[in-house]
């Protein structure tokens, strides 16, 4: 059981499905001292490289584009110096492993990783890693990639190792794709019993499934935590699924009523994604009362 209260965001600078918000050192630095200032005390990033896309130039990725900026030096820096944790999420190309060419993956991904820790690895604030392939069920070689990446990351740089993935659930899937809680059990407790020690903390996305069933899905993913030693933290995601649009900030109605589902069974909670949708310096104007919102909940001082 955890306190009702949001302790750490994922960072999206890769721009994959929700827009830059073009922020410089100045925006990010007033944005980590404001974590610091409410109790977050952990960031993520959700990936460091997307297809031929980067955030810093490098080396052990062929054919990225030439984006010189160094925002992973950037996100370390600001980390340490709010005393914050901080998650580095690994490479997808969108291509390899979507093609069933799982061993591509990897060795693209142990390149990456080798290069993150010859250049970031000094950084007191490297708290973790992320792997950033995210999947709802046991398919598309997913213990292959865990294993192999998660084992990598250990290798490289002993840190605890993140997942973040999602149940199969009628608000993203339809018809006979979607997938029962217990269908949803049998395939993660296959995951868990067959990718020990390359994982270390599970934190599922909430938005995939319906409301009413998430006491019920963390009360069993918890039980599967449990019996497999996996911690179980919560990504309760800020933004609505429920919209016809990719993606407006939450209704703080359902926000709360999500982050009172998870508190009772994890150890944290986090969010996707707290610069866009729930910040008071977002891009989003909705996200600014939405602060607001969980601001008089949580007892904060803005």
């Amino acid at each position: 059981m955890t306190a009702p209260r949001i302790t750490g965001t994922f960072l999206d600078e890769i721009t994959h499905d929700i827009p830059s918000q073009n922020w410089g050192h100045r925006e990010w630095k007033r944005e980590f001292a404001m974590y610091q200032q409410i109790g977050l005390d952990t960031v993520i990033i959700i990936r460091a490289g997307y297809q031929n896309k980067c955030i810093f130039p490098a080396n052990s990725v062929p054919g990225l584009l030439p984006l010189s900026d160094d925002l992973a030096e950037m996100f370390f820096t600001l980390a340490d110096e709010f005393r914050l944790k901080l998650f580095f999420g690994t490479f997808d190309s969108g291509f390899h492993w979507m093609r069933g060419a799982w061993w591509n993956e990897v060795d693209l991904n142990k390149a990456f990783i080798d290069e993150v820790v010859t250049r970031y690895g000094h950084h007191p604030s490297f708290a973790g890693w992320y792997l950033c392939h995210e999947t709802s069920r046991n398919d598309a070689n997913i213990i292959e990639l865990f294993n192999h990446i998660g084992g990598h990351c250990k290798s490289a740089l002993d840190r605890p190792v993140l997942i973040s993935p999602f149940p199969q659930g009628a608000k993203q899937f339809s018809g006979g794709n979607v997938m029962s809680l217990d269908e949803s059990f049998d395939h993660w407790k296959r995951i868990f019993a067959e990718t020990q020690g390359a994982f270390d903390i599970c934190a599922f996305q909430d938005g995939q499934i319906h409301y009413d069933q998430l006491p019920a899905f963390h009360a069993g993913i918890r039980a599967l935590g449990d019996q497999h030693g996996v911690t179980i933290w919560s990504n309760v995601e800020s933004f609505d699924r429920d919209m016809p649009i990719k993606f407006p900030p939450a209704d703080w109605r359902y926000l709360k009523l999500k982050i009172e589902a998870a508190a009772p069974t994890v150890d944290k909670i986090i969010t996707f994604e707290f610069p866009h949708f729930m910040s008071p310096n977002s891009c989003y104007p909705a996200a600014h009362n939405l602060f607001r919102r969980y601001a008089e909940y949580a007892d904060l001082v803005e």
